[in-house]
């Protein structure tokens, strides 16, 4: 979040303090016999979202615990982070949310090691999360993988890495005649591309339509400019590009798809005939699309496609790897069964960041040896304010919500049908009174105002436990609600106030 003050003078508000807290600490410890060392804050931070949606889940300013921890070798790093995963577990559970921990890309916080987030689901959510229900592999969209359903089909290793410029054979042809010449076993001989004229079509939908083709026999050319520079990025028609793995892979800062005067004077051609025959610029080919033999790519040139072009032969593999993401229904890399997609929203985050921050930033401190030693660095933080909204998400109905036990604003909401009934008004107070005194919040609803009203401002206000104080009151009983119960039960008073005293015990 940048801003200018009066004087036009520049200033950013914080939405992380890796650094800030990395130079804290390089001025404060010296020793190794201070370490290992973790500090947090919980405070607002600030954000300049390109879309701020949905309340609490995506805002401008926020609120965030993060904690940083610092250690002298990798072993002291990897049980605090351990540590650290159990508590966030812990956190979530006693919070009752439906989540789950997946495995993430570090993004621009950065670092060497291990990241995880945990991911609440809701049909709201931002993250796309990849799991397995067989062996419990989950990952975001961002950083999962799966079997290649082509794995076997053909030995990248064998292929030859660099190419010439590549020939072609002209063939002025209309579909049919395309669909003639395969038949009569063109496609499988033929050992240079075919240059095939596809006027007016730029889609894989319209490609596959016009020449009759799978969409996973042909190869998507997209245009990217990372860091300033020009990129291809070669993956199958049925694929998408994965931009996180595609920066991971480049080490890039930035990554932005090519504008249409890029494209054209990259490839020579208007977006949509992109393709990796002759192209002088760096490329990188998902391995799904090297392992396609006989494909059809653009030709760089308006109206044109190749037909029958093969990696290794036509165009060079320099940069083969994982570009694409992954399809609902393919296989879990770990055991073989098929992978599912469900939505989240990231409630938190923790990395093992290494020395990405202590080194630049000059971390150290003098080790058993005397020597001086950079230090390892991990970072854990949870979206405070987001969790609300999850919770909201996760505990509405129809009428309102239900709070969680542990964050709820009272444990209790105590509600007299008629506070003019003198019974129920004494019943009602003397209720709050013996619950406070055991340390249950209570909130006491004496309004003068119609039972009805009071139920609604209930299910809006959202307590776990909900006693109603009406006629039965006369027989010594009342209405007890629990957070886990779909109806109400008739107790004597005694037994609401024990059953309350249990769940403010418990949390």
């Amino acid at each position: 979040m940048r801003l200018c003050d009066r004087h036009e003078r520049e200033f950013v508000l914080g939405p992380t303090h890796e650094e800030v807290v990395t130079a804290l600490v390089r001025d404060e410890v010296n020793s190794y016999k201070r370490l290992p060392l973790t500090v947090y804050q919980i405070q607002t931070k600030y954000r300049d979202e390109r879309r701020p949606r949905h309340g609490l889940l995506r805002c401008r300013e926020f609120i965030m615990k993060d904690a940083y921890s610092f250690h002298l070798d990798a072993d002291s790093l990897q049980a605090q982070y351990d540590r650290m995963v159990d508590a966030y577990h812990r956190v979530m559970q006693r919070l009752n949310l439906t989540y789950c921990a997946v495995e993430a890309d570090a993004g621009a916080i950065g670092g060497s090691g291990r990241t995880h987030e945990f991911m609440a689901l809701t049909n709201i959510g931002e993250d796309t999360i990849v799991s397995c229900g067989h062996c419990g592999y989950a990952a975001n969209l961002e950083k999962a993988v799966s079997q290649s359903d082509s794995a076997s089909a053909v030995n990248i290793e064998a292929l030859p890495d660099s190419v010439g410029a590549g020939h072609t054979k002209d063939v002025d042809t209309k579909a049919v005649q395309i669909e003639e010449a395969r038949s009569t076993g063109e496609a499988s001989t033929a050992d240079l591309p075919v240059r095939i004229h596809t006027p007016r079509v730029k889609t894989i939908e319209e490609l596959t339509a016009y020449l009759q083709v799978e969409s996973s026999q042909t190869i998507k050319t997209l245009l990217y400019v990372a860091d300033g520079e020009p990129v291809a990025v070669l993956v199958r028609g049925d694929h998408e590009v994965n931009e996180t793995k595609v920066m991971r892979a480049l080490t890039a800062n930035k990554l932005e798809l090519a504008d249409s005067e890029t494209v054209m004077r990259v490839t020579g051609a208007p977006t949509g005939f992109a393709g990796p025959v002759g192209l002088t610029i760096k490329c990188l080919v998902d391995k799904d699309a090297a392992h396609v033999e006989d494909a059809v790519v653009g030709a760089n040139e308006q109206d044109y496609h190749l037909m029958h072009v093969k990696a290794g032969r036509d165009y060079a593999l320099t940069m083969v790897g994982d570009y694409r993401n992954v399809v609902e229904g393919e296989r879990c890399v770990h055991c073989g069964h098929a992978l599912s997609f469900h939505l989240g929203i990231e409630l938190g985050h923790v990395f093992e960041l290494g020395t990405k921050y202590t080194d630049k930033l000059g971390a150290q401190v003098m080790n058993k040896s005397g020597q001086m030693q950079t230090l390892l660095m991990g970072c854990y933080g949870i979206g405070v304010s987001r969790m609300m909204s999850a919770i909201v998400e996760q505990m509405q109905h129809e009428r309102g919500l239900r709070w969680p036990v542990s964050v709820a604003p009272y444990l209790v909401h105590v509600i007299p049908v008629s506070m003019k009934d003198a019974a129920q008004a004494e019943a009602a107070s003397r209720l709050a009174e013996d619950m406070s005194s055991f340390g249950a919040t209570v909130l006491w609803d004496d309004r003068d105002e119609r039972f009805g009203v009071k139920l609604a401002d209930a299910d809006l206000i959202g307590c776990p436990i909900r006693i109603v104080i009406g006629k039965h009151i006369a027989e010594g009983k009342v209405e007890l609600i629990l957070p886990d119960a779909c109806t109400s039960a008739l107790v004597t008073v005694e037994q609401a106030v024990h059953t309350v005293r249990m769940y403010t015990n418990r949390s």
